[in-house]
């Protein structure tokens, strides 16, 4: 296996505790546009000329907050990805400093 670290320990902790708060909060941004909540109406992007082209229907807006969940999920996944990557380059470094002691 390659034991050759990409970021130091530091920054490698820090990219963890990141990814965490990433997954946590946009998870349940998600989850908030999925049950369309009314505080983030203000969030969705909605276009007026849209809206009124779809004769200001309910509808339209909530595909826009669907819209909006699936876009938080896939940003949770993302972040899923780099809290992966940061556990692996912590393990790496872990493993290096043991090794050298």
């Amino acid at each position: 296996m390659v034991s050759c670290p990409i970021c130091g320990p530091k920054c490698s902790v820090c990219c963890l505790v990141i990814s965490i708060w990433g997954i946590i909060m946009l998870a349940l941004m998600g989850v908030f546009y999925q049950v369309h909540s009314p505080g983030l109406f203000e969030d969705i992007p909605l276009a007026e000329g849209d809206w009124e082209h779809h004769n200001y229907s309910m509808t339209y807006i909530h595909e826009k907050y669907e819209q909006a969940a699936i876009n938080c999920f896939i940003a949770a996944g993302i972040y899923v990805f780099f809290f992966f990557f940061s556990f692996w380059q912590q393990r790496m470094n872990s493993r290096n400093n043991y090794e050298t002691s």
